[in-house]
């Protein structure tokens, strides 16, 4: 069985600037610049979220070209850029594997194909759906696999913020319960019954806080 935990959960925004404001309100502190993804013509703001796992805030590059396919995290989607000009979103959670071959193998629904990214001499493997959706809405994760080395977010910034727990409401739970299971990350979420929702849980200098 994989080794599975979180790596990282994404916050989508309208633009950087509107992100970094939000989140300074809602958290408490400014998320710092990352980088830019030049596969999909986005890019991000990071920083520590306990347990060798980041925040990550991201939106699309206004500077960047066209990337040719269709952006991650749905956000190319209508409806999506519509919600985050409204205010930042959770759009996914991240769970880092040692073996995501066996993860693909064993999950019963399509998680997309497998993307190669790297910068520097850093390398990593993502599932991406290929029309930029993300599985059952993002309440299942992507998977990623990285190189050999030090996690990237013992290179990123602390600031008192920790990812406490992941939550996905969703009208059946016990269905969702039973993917999570087979993909070996039902320990990693907290399930609810409800309209199909997710939500981050997070620790912060101003106290707990649910951003959804």
């Amino acid at each position: 069985m994989p080794t599975n935990k979180i790596d990282h959960f994404a916050i989508g925004a309208d633009t950087l600037e509107q992100g970094v404001d939000a989140m300074k309100d809602a958290l408490g502190v400014e998320v710092p610049r990352g980088s830019k993804h030049d596969a999909m013509s986005t890019h991000n703001c990071v920083m520590q979220a306990g347990n060798e796992s980041f925040f990550e805030l991201i939106a699309i590059d206004p500077d960047a070209p066209d990337p040719g396919r269709t952006r991650w995290f749905t956000l190319d989607d209508q409806t999506t850029q519509a919600r985050l000009v409204e205010r930042p979103r959770p759009l996914c959670w991240v769970v880092g594997t040692d073996d995501l071959d066996a993860v693909i193998a064993a999950s019963p629904i399509d998680l997309g194909e497998v993307v190669d990214f790297a910068r520097g001499d850093r390398t990593w493997r993502l599932t991406v759906p290929a029309d930029g959706s993300l599985p059952m809405g993002g309440l299942l994760p992507a998977f990623i696999e990285w190189s050999p080395g030090p996690h990237p977010s013992t290179g990123q910034q602390n600031l008192g913020v920790t990812l406490t727990q992941v939550h996905l409401r969703h009208p059946d739970p016990g269905s969702l319960s039973e993917i999570l299971s087979k993909l070996g990350v039902d320990h990693l979420a907290a399930i609810h019954e409800g309209a199909a929702a997710l939500s981050f849980e997070l620790d912060t200098p101003e106290g707990s806080v649910t951003l959804d």
